[in-house]
């Protein structure tokens, strides 16, 4: 009998044989005959028109509209000013204002090599970026450019130059108005975009003046949108990822239709150099506080007064929120639009006329954009129940000059102290007899790791004041038989400033 793997025919067919018995063989093995092939889901695709890419077209009309500001400012002497005079307009911003650590720079400031240090009263100049945003010549740049200066210079692309006056700066949100006086002359112009239509992903164009070198060009994307930087209560910057450095502040961040989607403020730099982490002002709030310069020459905000925590899902388990969203009272102030309306410490405001707040930078945006004077209905959870309170808002001028909680403060040695079983705390009454002082914290426990720190007083647990130990112990003891998972601590520490932690409830 002859091999059939000697006949290339037979042969294939004999291989053929044992393949397919073999699948059989597995489907038997599983317990699955089928002839049916796997359904597998669909790959995602996105359809993207093919076309001639570039921002060429873009550049060439936006251009005109963008110019440097270059600002001279009177500085006292000193024995050194660096950079041969030239200062950076970051160099306004004080040593604890929350931008520096986006701008500082190692060894600048110093002499350079081979210069003499400069010395008596001189101008320093510093330059930065901006954009027209009308033919009449109102300019828009940063305020920390224009902070400090003296004099204001417009360069445009061509290097024409124009004088400018300041028409109203913003601090809080970083923006500045200036305005050029040129009699028959139009100036080209662009508008502000819509930056709540554009995603993450999106191509922006940013123009601006980096290094003092006048109109250059870079693209990148959005990179994130939400952006808190620690610069102020309404940080809500976009970053995007195209090349910005110094002296790129204050312009604009274009969409490819155009329009400005945000104003360059700040860059996030180790090293002084771009590393692709760039954060604009949205043009949803540089288009309503330039509108406020532009009529008034300053801006007018709502104030609620209040201090405001994340609700976390800890606490919002404690308090019977369905969601972790809205932002905690900690503390309204005294005499303030809150307090005089029945606003209350532990109250999680959930809504500003209907419209639902996620967290306290949300809720300060949301009070921002109201008028002084306006009246608002403010939506509170309390005592397992929604309820409404009304509001007349406020100048927020007044925040300096509002009175503040003096937060009772134990400054004697614990006495009686007590241990809280179950929750690696020692409990001592405070002196004044409103609260209780942490006087130790096991640093193994839940209450060390929620934040529980020696020295803060539980000035409430679940809204009830407490005095001691034992009111302590029953507030927890009513938030487990109501079926809580956690127990609300109010928690005020030695600067009287309040904050909430939600505990969990040990089970005996």
């Amino acid at each position: 009998m002859r091999n059939s793997a000697s006949n290339p025919k037979k042969r294939n067919k004999f291989i053929a044989g044992i393949l397919a018995a073999g699948v059989a063989g597995a489907a038997l093995s599983a317990g699955v005959v089928s002839n049916t092939p796997a359904v597998l889901a669909a790959p995602v695709t996105v359809d993207t028109p093919q076309q001639n890419f570039g921002f060429a077209d873009v550049v060439s009309k936006v251009s005109p509209a963008v110019v440097s500001v270059r600002v001279t400012q009177d500085v006292k002497p000193t024995a050194d000013m660096g950079r041969g005079g030239f200062a950076s307009p970051f160099d306004n911003l004080p040593e604890d204002h929350p931008l520096r650590r986006f701008f500082d720079i190692p060894g600048q400031g110093q002499t350079p090599p081979g210069m003499a240090p400069h010395r008596g009263n001189r101008q320093a100049i510093g330059q930065g970026s901006g954009f027209f945003i009308s033919d009449d010549g109102y300019v828009v740049t940063n305020n920390h450019v224009v902070e400090n200066g003296s004099t204001f210079t417009i360069v445009m692309d061509d290097g024409t130059e124009y004088d400018a006056k300041l028409i109203g700066t913003d601090e809080r949100t970083d923006l500045a108005l200036l305005k050029v006086d040129a009699p028959n002359t139009k100036f080209t112009y662009v508008e502000f975009g819509d930056d709540n239509a554009a995603r993450v992903g999106d191509w922006v164009v940013a123009v601006g003046n980096p290094f003092g070198l006048g109109g250059s060009v870079t693209a990148g994307i959005i990179s994130a949108r939400g952006r808190d930087i620690g610069a102020g209560p309404y940080d809500d910057f976009l970053q995007i990822d195209a090349a910005v450095n110094r002296g790129n502040s204050g312009g604009p961040a274009f969409g490819l239709d155009g329009k400005v989607i945000g104003v360059n403020t700040a860059i996030f730099s180790p090293s002084g150099g771009n590393v692709g982490i760039a954060f604009a002002i949205p043009a949803s709030v540089a288009k309503d506080v330039v509108a406020s310069l532009r009529q008034d020459g300053t801006v007018e905000r709502g104030w609620l007064g209040v201090q405001i925590g994340q609700v976390t899902e800890d606490i919002a388990e404690a308090v019977g929120l369905s969601e972790a969203e809205g932002a905690i009272v900690t503390m309204p102030d005294n005499e303030t639009p809150a307090s005089k309306a029945g606003i209350q410490t532990g109250d999680v405001i959930t809504a500003v006329d209907g419209e639902t707040v996620t967290g306290p930078r949300e809720l300060a945006r949301k009070i921002a954009n109201y008028r002084p004077g306006s009246t608002v209905e403010i939506t509170v959870w309390r005592d397992n129940a929604s309820k409404t309170v009304d509001v007349t808002l406020g100048d927020l001028s007044q925040l300096d000059e509002a009175a503040s909680i003096d937060a009772p403060r134990s400054n004697g040695s614990p006495v009686n102290p007590s241990s809280l079983s179950g929750y690696g705390i020692t409990l001592t009454p405070s002196e004044d007899g409103k609260g209780v002082v942490v006087t130790d914290v096991d640093p193994d426990s839940s209450a060390a790791e929620k934040g529980f720190q020696a020295g803060d007083t539980i000035v409430a647990v679940n809204g009830s004041e407490v005095a001691d130990q034992q009111d302590v112990s029953a507030a927890i003891e009513n938030a487990s038989k109501n079926g809580r998972r956690a127990a609300l601590f109010q928690l005020r520490n030695g600067d009287g400033q309040n904050r909430f932690v939600a505990l969990p409830i040990e089970k005996s």
